[in-house]
């Protein structure tokens, strides 16, 4: 309990630090090898140490997010909010100009049965106060048909406003999400920020595979949605003005020019899974293509509701960086 305590003190202390001057994203140029870099801590991963305690006769896990990509995806839940349908709909286009695949998106009524068949991902919407019993009834609807093996005796919690669970069952991959939305029609510009935030973050962390990524430092800005500074939220409401704010600026509001760059390298991938060093070579020799490729769609005005306009500066091409050094 002594060291809990040093702990979070130690989190409500870091959150309150003042941003260094380094940190000022309009002077910043982050560098090929700053990418490479945030693509290993993010990508280059296993399962979790829950993988271990997998059923053995369950298939590999291949995190494959070409095949996640362009499947469909059910919301159910809460009717969707115009916000919410904002931010599905640039994230629809958004998978479309990179993957080149329109995804159908199912709005459902309130449960997982109520979607059509051998839905990717199912996105439960909530406004307002919901229970785990909720949470662990999708799971159980889940388990039932792609088999995933869930342990029985141990049901989920609802631990935060945004979470997401991805699993790779008999019947085939899955990934189910569950995000807050404003409760008012007309939300304040703080509300607007924070549940555009959330969702945002949890599309992107199913559609990528990409792992939270902590980050100690604020002597440089933010360079990726996956980066997190730590952050005191004990005690929270999450619906108070303090919780959205601390949380808020504990990662970027939006996709930052690297996760674009980051799905256009999944895109291109030649592999069947994103969790290898093979990745890191494919990123490697198709650097610069990638990055033409990502400013492309940084350009286009139809995303700028996901885009973090702090974070959109990208590295330099490879010849101009050589005619510099020259």
């Amino acid at each position: 309990m002594y060291l809990r305590a040093l702990l979070q003190l130690a989190f409500a202390l870091i959150w309150l630090l003042p941003l260094g001057q380094g940190a000022r994203a309009d002077i910043f140029t982050p560098t090929r090898e700053m990418y490479l870099d945030l693509a290993r801590q993010g990508w280059v991963y296993e399962f979790g140490s829950s993988l271990k305690r997998r059923d053995p006769t369950l298939p590999p896990v291949h995190f494959d997010a070409k095949r996640t990509s362009t499947g469909s995806v059910c919301i159910i839940g809460a009717p969707a909010h115009k916000l919410s349908r904002a931010v599905l709909g640039q994230f629809e286009s958004l998978l479309v100009d990179i993957f080149e695949r329109k995804i159908p998106l199912h709005f459902a009524d309130r449960q997982i049965t109520d979607c059509p068949p051998a839905q990717r991902v199912y996105l439960r919407l909530y406004s307002g106060r919901v229970y785990d019993g909720v949470l662990n009834a999708d799971l159980r609807a889940l388990d039932q048909m792609f088999d995933l093996g869930l342990p029985t005796s141990r049901p989920e919690r609802i631990n935060s406003p945004a979470q997401g669970f991805s699993f790779f069952g008999r019947n085939g991959n899955v990934a189910h999400l569950m995000v807050r939305q404003p409760d008012s029609q007309d939300p304040s510009r703080l509300e607007r920020d924070f549940y555009r935030s959330i969702l945002i973050e949890e599309l992107f962390h199913v559609f990528s595979f990409g792992l939270d990524i902590p980050k100690i430092s604020r002597e440089t800005p933010f360079l990726s949605k996956l980066q997190e500074h730590p952050v005191y939220l004990k005690g929270l409401d999450w619906t108070s003005p303090d919780f959205m704010r601390r949380l808020l600026a504990s990662n970027p509001g939006g996709l930052c020019a690297f996760d674009v760059f980051m799905l256009h390298a999944l895109a291109q991938m030649p592999l069947d899974s994103s969790n290898s060093e093979a990745f890191l070579v494919h990123i490697k020799d198709q650097f610069d293509l990638l990055l033409q490729r990502t400013r492309g769609t940084l350009a286009d005005p139809a995303f700028d509701l996901l885009l973090e306009r702090a974070c959109l500066i990208t590295p330099q091409p490879a010849q101009m960086t050589k005619v510099h050094k020259n």
